[in-house]
């Protein structure tokens, strides 16, 4: 069972938008613009992702803050350019998880795990690691980059393949010095789901139907459209509900909610956030069934970032403004 927590702070190291401009609201600070009388360094915008996850919460009249990576973002240093701008220490960061394996929510990776510099557990899908292209429908092709997995051991990272749901904080943690103590403890902790790979169930949401796999070679690709290694957090929020990070929601954002919901027994969303991937020809027909199933889900608030694209965020503005909450690199969402 998931168990709640008090407060849940995400921030958005790498996205499409950079705006320097946004007010700080009651759950979102933005980033000053001016320090000591000078302009700040601007942080960049990329193609990508990366979310750093921080929560707290009391056990036992003590209060415990864990601090998590959710992806790397679409180049070696864009999220170590960014994290370096906003102070972020990357050293107490407990674990790394992957959402999926395209190159834009990974290849910060290296470079995260040489500032981490210690061992550090990396939880993906096992399918993270396939060696994919992209076929067009006109015959071209493209190699994605893989995850190299030699390469990331290499630099401390302990790979944990997670197809199925799991939970954070790792069972490693050490909370007291009693070390019976500890291992019940541990076992307990469900404070964060690792949705592991999410079945698909809507009739329009359609994953990647670009993906391939290849089989024996680069000769012999195999259609792979379902993105299974897709998978989000899922935290809930004392009094409040569900909180959902997504990378780019290619098992359809709405198949995400609905198995969060099922997973946890908790109806009650609060806050979805990530991307929804809506961006794209072939994914605009599938706008006004989301923006349905969005306003069915009737949550607090809804932060569409990375491939949700701009018409999807437009149409989400019209249909429910009270709920939108505008993404950019840099901003703190504070749920409490």
């Amino acid at each position: 069972m998931l168990q709640i927590v008090d407060d849940i702070n995400i921030t958005i190291l790498v996205d499409n938008i950079t705006d320097r401009l946004l007010p700080s609201l009651s759950v979102v600070k933005r980033p000053p613009m001016i320090s000591n009388k000078r302009f700040n360094k601007p942080p960049i915008a990329e193609h990508g992702f990366s979310a750093l996850v921080e929560i707290s919460y009391r056990y036992k009249d003590k209060k415990f803050k864990h601090k998590f990576l959710f992806d790397t973002g679409v180049s070696k240093n864009g999220i170590i350019y960014n994290s370096n701008i906003f102070n972020i220490n990357f050293k107490d960061i407990e674990t790394i998880i992957l959402s999926h394996g395209h190159f834009d929510h990974f290849s910060g990776l290296i470079s995260v795990l040489q500032k981490i510099n210690r061992p550090i557990e990396i939880v993906a899908h096992a399918d993270a690691f396939l060696k994919r292209w992209i076929v067009f429908p006109d015959g071209r092709k493209a190699r994605m980059d893989i995850l190299n997995e030699e390469n990331i051991r290499e630099f401390g990272g302990i790979i944990i393949k997670n197809n199925c749901i799991n939970y954070l904080p790792r069972p490693k943690l050490k909370f007291t010095n009693n070390n019976k103590d500890n291992n019940r403890f541990d076992k307990k902790n469900k404070r964060v789901l690792i949705t592991g790979e999410i079945p698909r169930i809507t009739n329009f949401e359609k994953g990647f139907p670009l993906q391939y796999k290849e089989g024996e070679d680069e000769n012999h690709l195999i259609a792979d459209p379902f993105v299974n290694d897709d998978q989000a957090l899922v935290m809930l929020l004392k009094n409040k509900g569900l909180v959902i990070l997504t990378g780019c929601g290619h098992a359809g954002i709405i198949n995400t909610i609905n198995y969060a919901r099922k997973a946890t027994g908790i109806k009650k969303v609060y806050a979805i956030i990530g991307g929804f991937h809506l961006s794209g020809e072939e994914y605009e027909e599938n706008i006004p069934l989301t923006i349905t199933e969005l306003l069915r889900i009737d949550s607090e608030y809804i932060i569409p970032c990375h491939c949700t694209g701009w018409k999807a965020s437009n149409e989400i503005i019209k249909a429910m403004p009270q709920k939108y909450l505008q993404t950019s690199v840099g901003s703190v969402f504070c749920f409490n």
